[in-house]
């Protein structure tokens, strides 16, 4: 604890006198400088957060956790009903995938379809959560389902007919032509991806073998777990049940996508970082000029008897004030900003007539934002363990300080 007298020197320290303007400014600067560090900080990882935790529930919401494909061995009635009994816990479906083109008001635009048995697409969750225009009641053979942006940028509404085009050749008198359908649009789901309701269109699962001249040797398997974290102990399991099946999981095929993701918030915290590290030497260089201005007033100091332990307490907690208090007001400042983070944007792009977080670049229609405590913790740490290395080192100063060489022009 401070005495009386350490706490005198510590906050007349903290006003400086009006010829010492320019401790005052370092001092300033200093706190602006760990401030915006922290809240700086506080809102890149908040948002790196919120990215990663939308994007994932985005994709395990669309995705399948676990899919299964034909590899040496079909996949049959047999081994479709073994999995479904196995693992109760588990939505197992048919399907297939494929890629085809939108013909329609003279546009042409590459999809890719997912087939879903019509009796399974009722049970899902994306669809029921999903659905913004149309019902799924009369989903079946000649009916699609399309994406919000797709509907847009074709120019088509719930009701009306498009030409699909397929990859499959059939031929004709004219020559082996591409395979065309018509087919009328059932429902339309947002799953608040771009990506997604842009590119996808779901077919029921026999229109879709049809279309792409399949059959049912060529069908898929899907799993949606409760827990997708454990879609690699499935996939284990799964793989050593039938191991000339292809089995594959929702890490797999986001691995490099999460794994850049988790790189670059590295980097950015690493970055970010240098901001508290260098506002942290305003305070050694604020302390030091501090110091050495008050060479005379220590030396009187320890004259009349104050100990060298109690004037390094006093000009310490001068600079570890000024960054703890900063810090609190960094955190403080980073908390608002990171849970009004998209009001901030839509603010900011109104004023500015600049889009800063466009929809096709990241994919979500909205900026996200999710605060983790243990990121606030680690950063307040940090900032804080900066601080009091930057205030103990030019202290230290104070004890090479002699008391006879200072008053000896006094």
């Amino acid at each position: 604890m401070l005495s009386t007298i350490e706490k005198l020197i510590t906050f007349r320290n903290l006003r400086p006198k009006r010829k010492e303007g320019f401790l005052k400014v370092i001092s300033i600067f200093s706190f602006l400088g760990i401030m915006l560090g922290v809240a700086i900080l506080i809102i890149v990882m908040s948002v790196m957060n919120g990215f990663r935790e939308e994007l994932t529930q985005k994709i395990l919401g669309f995705n399948s956790h676990i899919s299964i494909k034909p590899y040496d061995t079909k996949i049959d009635d047999e081994l479709y009903y073994n999995l479904k009994k196995k693992y109760k816990d588990a939505e197992v479906i048919k399907a297939f995938n494929g890629e085809a083109v939108i013909i329609t008001n003279d546009l042409a635009k590459g999809i890719l379809i997912r087939g879903i048995d019509f009796k399974e697409i009722q049970n899902m969750n994306f669809f029921k959560k999903n659905i913004i225009d149309g019902n799924l009641d009369n989903f079946g053979n000649g009916k699609i389902v399309i994406g919000k942006q797709l509907a847009i940028e074709l120019g088509v509404v719930v009701g009306d007919k498009i030409n699909i085009m397929s990859s499959s050749l059939m031929s004709t008198p004219l020559g082996i032509i591409p395979k065309q359908s018509t087919y009328i649009i059932s429902a339309v789901f947002s799953s608040g991806l771009y990506e997604f309701d842009k590119n996808v269109t779901f077919f029921n699962l026999s229109e879709s073998l049809s279309f792409f001249e399949k059959n049912d040797d060529d069908i898929n398997l899907e799993f949606f777990l409760d827990n997708p974290l454990k879609a690699d102990v499935y996939k284990d399991e799964i793989q050593k049940i039938e191991s000339n099946l292809y089995v594959y999981s929702w890490t797999d095929l986001n691995k490099t996508f999460f794994s850049a993701l988790k790189v670059e918030r590295n980097v950015m915290f690493l970055i970010l970082t240098l901001i508290i590290v260098v506002a942290a030497f305003n305070i050694i260089s604020g302390l030091t000029i501090l110091i050495k201005n008050k060479t005379k007033e220590i030396a009187i100091f320890k004259s009349l008897g104050l100990s060298r332990k109690s004037i390094i307490k006093s000009f310490f907690f001068t600079g570890f004030l000024i960054g703890f208090s900063a810090t609190i007001f960094g955190v403080g400042t980073g908390v608002v900003f990171s849970i009004y983070i998209e009001e901030v944007r839509q603010f900011v792009s109104a004023l500015t007539s600049f889009e800063i977080f466009p929809k096709d670049v990241y994919f979500l229609d909205e900026m996200p934002s999710k605060l983790s405590p243990g990121s606030i913790i680690s950063i307040s740490v940090f900032s804080v363990f900066v601080t009091t290395l930057s205030s103990l080192l030019p202290c230290l100063s104070v004890t090479k300080i002699e008391t006879i060489k200072a008053l000896k022009y006094e």
